[in-house]
């Protein structure tokens, strides 16, 4: 069977605590709850996010693809991983440092995502019912995942853009 869903989870969980361990001022408020500013669209009401992109400040990553390598042990998968991410910049400066908020994005993602270990034991999640929350377990396996590739920055009004691509991989339970 392949658990796709654990490879994901796997990588968020690992991504969202390198970045919230780097900078704990990195959150986002959802429908009121204030978090980590790391979200997972397919995950978000489609409300959260406007055309793919976060709200500001926070990276939102959104699964583009998959891969099954039937060859190896497992079987492998790669699933890409498309990280989206935006800066207003502050309202102290009137949105004039966009850039160099988007520079210390940039610098975060890069920070965890290429922190040693670039790997993770697999956990699987699992939501408990009407409570909001989960309970997890170890699988035996790892999720291991390439170094980010940054497209340049995209001004979008007053906005600037950025993506990055990594690819995450995982074998089937």
């Amino acid at each position: 069977m392949l658990n796709t869903q654990t490879t994901k989870d796997t990588f968020y969980a690992t991504l969202q605590s390198r970045i919230s361990n780097a900078n704990p001022a990195r959150l986002v408020v959802i429908r009121g709850v204030s978090r980590a500013g790391v979200l997972v669209a397919e995950n978000e009401l489609p409300a959260t996010a406007i055309d793919g992109i976060a709200p500001a400040e926070a990276f939102c990553l959104r699964w583009t693809g998959l891969k099954v390598d039937t060859e190896s042990a497992g079987p492998l998968l790669a699933l890409g991983c498309e990280v989206r991410y935006a800066s207003d910049g502050s309202t102290g400066a009137a949105g004039m440092d966009r850039g160099r908020a988007l520079a210390a994005m940039d610098a975060e993602l890069a920070s965890a995502v290429s922190l040693s270990p670039m790997n993770a034991s697999t956990v699987m999640f699992a939501e408990i019912a009407g409570g909001g929350s989960s309970t997890q377990a170890a699988t035996g396996s790892n999720v291991f995942w390439s170094p980010a590739i940054f497209a340049p920055p995209v001004m979008r009004g007053e906005r600037l853009e950025r993506t990055a691509q990594i690819e995450v991989f995982g074998y089937g339970q």
